[in-house]
């Protein structure tokens, strides 16, 4: 009788376990998997946002990770002009802009590094610009874009989500401000 209960504890045990192993493979060969501490914090959020579009040339995002910093229905929104000139934006959803740039992103290497942040909270609703420049590979040292992300973010009490994302890079006409810019360091003498 004990080995009979023995062998049915063990199995009640055992298979779980296997099953649990067997899951980790699963998600191993499905990809990427998520990080559920990436929206405890607002920091946390921010950081993991850039760090799932950033990959070298070839590299996969994952996006997984990605769409889940975002609230359904929230929307990224580039602004800059159209074909004839004129400024406009458009809306994306997490998998719009998955699905638009991916193939790019992946071609030909995009790392967005994030440079300066301002943030403004009220209550449970956040605002940051986050001033960025864009590199293709992690050796080079001149970006080939810089911008400011307008994200806009929602506490619901258990974690950040963003809701938006409204950017525009930086153009000749259009520079950025030294006041979203990094502060320099005094010259010692």
């Amino acid at each position: 009788m004990k080995q009979l209960l023995l062998s049915i504890i063990l199995v009640f045990v055992l298979i779980p376990l296997n099953a649990q192993d067997e899951s980790k493979k699963d998600t191993k060969k499905k990809g990427f998997v998520i990080d559920s501490t990436s929206v405890f914090s607002l920091d946390k959020t921010i950081k993991t946002l850039y760090k799932t579009i950033s990959a070298e040339k070839n590299q996969d995002r994952n996006w997984k990770q990605f769409k889940y910093l975002f609230k359904p229905d929230a929307k990224l929104i580039p602004a800059g002009k159209n074909n004839e000139g004129k400024y406009n934006a458009r809306y994306l959803s997490p998998d719009d802009y998955i699905k638009n740039s991916s193939k790019w992103l992946k071609t030909n290497g995009f790392i967005e590094r994030e440079i300066h942040r301002k943030v403004n909270i009220f209550g449970n609703i956040a605002h940051v610009f986050s001033t960025y420049k864009c590199f293709h590979n992690q050796k080079e040292k001149k970006p080939f874009m810089r911008g400011i992300n307008s994200i806009q973010l929602l506490n619901d009490g258990k974690r950040w989500w963003i809701v938006n994302i409204f950017w525009s890079q930086e153009t000749k006409k259009h520079p950025i401000p030294k006041a979203y810019l990094p502060r320099k360091k005094p010259k010692k003498e």
